[in-house]
Order: structure tokens, then sequence, then C-alpha cells
């Protein structure tokens, strides 16, 4: 559902102008421009920024960019069709915001409506943060540029971590002890006999957020409601299964598990250099730091008879967590 919702996001961001209620575009678009900037106007090819709220028709939020914590990058392509968001879009100015409602119906013509969607319209509140125009600039050129742009706010947002971190584990009174990679840990339930080792498989419960408190995936089913992730009714509650100190998971968890016993829990801050750096991983930006609550349920051990391979294997690159 994430996906699709990202898809739709991406695929339909824009609005025409106008001042004190909604008016009617092409094919039934309808727009209500709140903020009117100066400045040269979105053209096909141009780079945004956008800040980006998907409701539907009851205003039930199906994705905001907000709850991300921080905006989404766009090249501006050709419209699908006469009326969807990319026209609307092409009469915004930087620091223009706007509301749009596009017919459900228009959206989902070539692609099925998702399940849990109801309503007649998906509306969008759009924010153009930033425009970086194509214009005479060769392909390169407005690579090149783009790119300068990005790197400044990865940069930024590397050089914030230190004072999210800080602040996040102030806000919420964590007793917290740091290792020497820059893992923030603190066990807040005592386990019992010896600590899980490299190599053996840890059965684990845990729910994930960013700084900022949103949740993006949780194992743990009252969690899961409260945090409103999507689609709770298919998802899996069942503890996950993973060898320690095998890059299965990210470098915070290896690290943080190795410091637990069977029945103990914890809470793990973790920095973005133990957890996706500077890729980010879907919804989780660049830079990101994260914190999650886990509880090693059990600690299952290697058979002893299990037979050694014959030829050395390739080291296993870092993957995002398995669900």
């Amino acid at each position: 559902m994430k996906k699709n919702l990202m898809f739709l996001a991406l695929a339909a961001v824009g609005l025409a102008s106008c001042n004190g209620g909604f008016k009617k575009g092409e094919n039934g678009l309808l727009y209500n421009k709140y903020t009117d900037k100066s400045g040269p106007k979105i053209n096909e090819g141009d780079f945004v920024m956008v800040n980006l709220v998907v409701k539907n028709d009851a205003d039930s939020v199906l994705f905001s960019s907000y709850e991300d914590g921080h905006p989404q990058p766009l090249l501006v392509p050709k419209p699908q069709y006469h009326g969807d968001l990319f026209d609307g879009i092409k009469l915004l100015a930087e620091g223009d915001s706007a509301t749009i409602k596009l017919s459900a119906d228009s959206i989902f013509k070539k692609s099925p409506k998702p399940p849990t969607f109801k309503g007649k319209y998906v509306i969008y509140d759009v924010k153009i943060e930033k425009l970086i125009p194509k214009g005479k600039m060769t392909d390169q050129v407005f690579q090149s540029t783009v790119t300068t742009y990005m790197t400044g706010l990865n940069t930024a947002s590397k050089n914030a971590e230190p004072a999210k971190i800080t602040k996040y584990i102030a806000d919420n009174k964590l007793n917290v002890t740091k290792t020497d990679s820059g893992l923030y840990y603190v066990i807040t339930q005592k386990g019992n006999g010896p600590v899980i080792m490299p190599g053996d498989t840890a059965v684990v419960n845990y729910s994930g957020t960013t700084l900022n408190g949103k949740m993006f995936d949780s194992n743990v089913k009252a969690d899961a409601i409260k945090g409103k992730l999507p689609n709770v009714a298919q998802r899996s509650f069942a503890p996950i299964r993973f060898p320690v100190g095998r890059k299965a998971v990210i470098a915070g968890w290896d690290q943080g598990l190795l410091l637990l016993n069977k029945g103990a829990k914890a809470t793990f801050v973790i920095p973005s250099s133990l957890a996706y750096g500077e890729r980010g991983n879907g919804p989780i930006g660049s830079y990101t730091p994260l914190a999650f609550t886990v509880e090693l349920v059990d600690i299952v051990h290697p058979k002893l008879t299990a037979p050694k391979p014959t030829v050395a294997l390739p080291p296993v690159k870092s993957v995002p967590l398995k669900k």
C-alpha cells in the first residue's frame, strides 16, 4: 500500500491558481491555491522538492511527506492526461501551496483501485519547497546543479543528526549508554542466561520509529495499530528470526542485540551510520537516525552437527530488516 500511495503522490502533483474556494479545471480537476509567490512557474523537466499530503474524502491521511520528515524530490514529467496534477503543477512557483481534488475514477482508470481506498476524490495538499528550472541548461549542467543541491541537503541532515539524537534522548528521558561505534541503548527489562552470540539466531519482536515519533514498521500488533501502520489486518505479527552478527540486518541491530540475553527488552537509538546512511530506505530519508524498541524473545543456537561449507562464501552486504 505504501508503494501505491507513493506512486500516487509522485504521479499526481499539481494545482491551478485561484483564491477563495475550489474552481474547476480540465477533466474535472478541482483546485484551490492558497499561496501565490512571485517567480518563475514550473515547467515540464524542472526539478522540484514537494511537501505533500494525500487524503480521501473523509480527510483520512493516506500519505504525508511531513510525517516522513522530508519533502519529495521530483523531476516534472509530461502530464499523463489532460487535467492531471502535472498540468496543475505548471501553475505553481517556488513557495506556492494549494489543494487539489482529482476524481478517483480518473486516477485509477488504468490501474485497479487499492482495496482499502474509499471515496470519490483523491485530495492533495501541496507545497513547492524548491524549484530548479531546467531552462536552457544542458542535461549535464542541470543534473550537476540538482546533484549539488541534494548533496547540500544531505550534508545539512548529516550535521543535524547529533542534535536530533541528543534532543530525542532528553525528551524521552532515556538513561542510555553509548558504545564506541555511536549506538545508544538502554536495557528496559533484564533477561535470563548468557547473552546472544554471533551466529546464534535471534527471535525478535520490535517497533521502529524516526526520531519525530513516526512509526515505520512493527511486528507488535498493538504498536502497529497505535502507530497507524497500513494494512494491519494483512500483517503477520510473529517474531522475526535472523542470525546475529552476519549482516542480515542493519549494523545497529547486529551490535545492539549482542548486548542482550533471552527475554531482555531494550531501546536502541541508532545513528544513520549504523542504519541506512546516505541512501536511506523507502520512507526513511538520507542521514536519518532511528529508534527501536526490541524484545529478544528467544535465542536459537546453531546445531553443532551441521555440515561446514567446503567453499568460502562471499561476504553478505547489509540489507534492510527482513519482514
